[in-house]
């Protein structure tokens, strides 16, 4: 998603590998296989849903690979999002790892250079209209470097949605963390917890890039469609959660060792 303005700081349902223990006894549990893309459904803008437009979402080397090779070198605003197919709520963990590869389509916008996200919170595929370019959801903004403009990683974009901050309620569109964009083809870890109290927390290679509260829908439905939403839900804004998606923005990206720690 664009970044609109910056801010320096510290999605609906649809029906993660390691052994770590967590509370209660939970084990952390993979959402993704490392070989296929089982449990996985693709929305690319323009195509119904579950239409993997030119291979766009491929498995490669234990990685899900975000590749535009097949789309005859112009990207004309097909933004994708791969949809796992259990929502998350109440209390979690996710983790992963992403890398940004270079080399992203002629035409993808400025903005979408060396980026893509992580969707949280976020809508079920199946309310989506056929040319939403984003699913209405908190996206966790990963980017990679676009000299010579200084970049950060760990950001947050909000596609529909809006949130608090230090009891504020934020509406800007983006707002960007302190910590830099690592350079093209690095693995970085990215974290996200969802606390109890709605708290969310966000950690790249471990340190905290992002912290805010109340995820909730954007009434004003001007930076999503998030208006339909809103009346499903009988008004009611407050978000408990939602699905979790990868984007594909027109860069090529990766994505690995894609797990879940559910804390209550």
């Amino acid at each position: 998603m664009r970044m609109s303005s910056r801010l320096v700081v510290g999605v609906l349902a649809l029906g993660l590998g390691s052994c770590a223990i967590g509370p209660r006894g939970q084990a952390w549990k993979p959402l993704f296989d490392g070989k296929t893309l089982a449990g996985w459904t693709p929305k690319i803008r323009g195509y119904a849903l579950g239409d993997n437009f030119g291979d766009t979402f491929r498995v490669r080397d234990g990685a899900i690979v975000v590749s535009y090779d097949k789309y005859e070198n112009r990207l004309n605003n097909r933004f994708g999002h791969l949809f796992h197919e259990t929502p998350l709520r109440g209390a979690y963990r996710l983790r992963l790892e992403y890398r940004i590869v270079n080399g992203a389509l002629p035409d993808t916008p400025p903005y979408a250079l060396a980026n893509s996200g992580v969707m949280i919170f976020g809508q079920d595929p199946r309310t989506m209209e056929l040319n939403d370019s984003f699913p209405v959801s908190l996206e966790a903004q990963l980017l990679g470097p676009n000299p010579p403009q200084p970049r950060t990683t760990g950001n947050i974009c909000s596609p529909g949605t809006n949130v608090v901050m230090e009891g504020k309620l934020i509406t800007q569109h983006c707002l960007t963390s302190t910590i830099p964009a690592l350079p093209f083809g690095e693995w970085v870890q990215f974290e996200v917890e969802v606390a109890k109290d709605g708290t969310v927390t966000q950690k790249i290679n471990g340190e905290v890039s992002m912290v805010y509260s109340g995820v909730q829908l954007d009434p004003a439905g001007d930076r999503g469609n998030s208006k339909p939403l809103i009346a499903a839900a009988g008004g009611k804004l407050m978000l408990d959660g939602g699905t979790i998606a990868l984007q594909g923005e027109g860069n090529p990206v990766e994505f690995r060792k894609i797990e879940v720690l559910q804390l209550d």
